[in-house]
């Protein structure tokens, strides 16, 4: 099978947690992120796909994989339909159910990360909310970031069949989800996500054993791993790092 990754160019988003997957599974797919609009990717090609009357099933926005004749939308949803191929979860009932519970939770997560900058609404500039952006960010980081931190701690630590992972023995795409998360913390909030870490080890720990895996290491090295940066989820605003 060749996917198709279609995710809005220059930023990792929540694409990112699906080429996470990808690249652990050596699974092989195109990035349409990264292919020229001269030869069908970039914006243009996504835009066919939400706006295009022929699409039957449309998605209601990137990202969306594009498998044979299927096309995917929510990460989370890719996400489930990719673990059990591609040998990153659980191939029995109760064990899918868990995991794309953990990834649902991820990204319950990931949404309160984003609000922390765009508190009011994502079509206004951050300059425009700043003064709300700044009590976000308060609250998040005194609430609700220990609040997420320790319930996947408690997740690690009562996993009867890893020290390690998540969900059973092996890793899972949870997990590399959660590393993807901790990385951009640290670089969204260096010194609050420092602090907030100090207390969950096994998340630390988690974050090193993915980022050090052998085809994520690669990856991470190369060319199609885009850099964080302040138009992403994940943003940088020293004023905001308490």
């Amino acid at each position: 099978m060749m996917y198709e990754l279609y995710y809005w160019p220059g930023i990792q988003g929540r694409g990112e947690f699906v080429r996470l997957a990808l690249e652990e599974a050596g699974a092989k797919y195109v990035d349409i992120a990264l292919k020229p609009e001269k030869e069908g990717g970039g914006v243009p090609a996504i835009v066919k796909f939400l706006e295009g009357s022929e699409v039957v099933r449309p998605p209601f926005a990137p990202p969306f994989l594009k498998a044979g004749r299927q096309l995917i939308g929510q990460t989370a949803n890719i996400l489930l339909f990719l673990g059990s191929p591609l040998g990153l979860a659980p191939r029995d009932a109760p064990g899918k159910l868990w995991t794309h519970q953990l990834q649902l939770t991820i990204a319950d997560f990931v949404t309160e990360i984003h609000d922390t900058h765009h508190p009011i609404g994502s079509s206004l500039y951050y300059e425009e909310q700043e003064p709300e952006a700044r009590r976000r960010a308060g609250d998040f980081i005194a609430q609700r970031l220990p609040k997420f931190l320790g319930y996947f701690e408690q997740v690690l630590e009562r996993n009867p069949d890893s020290d390690e992972w998540m969900v059973g023995a092996v890793l899972s795409y949870p997990d590399l989800s959660m590393a993807q998360v901790i990385a951009g913390l640290r670089y969204a909030f260096p010194k609050a996500s420092k602090k907030a870490l100090r207390v969950h080890p096994r998340l630390q720990a988690l974050h090193d054993k993915v980022f050090a895996r052998p085809r994520i290491k690669a990856y991470t090295a190369s060319a199609r791993r885009l850099a964080f940066n302040n138009e992403d989820i994940f943003r940088h605003y020293r004023e905001l790092d308490v």
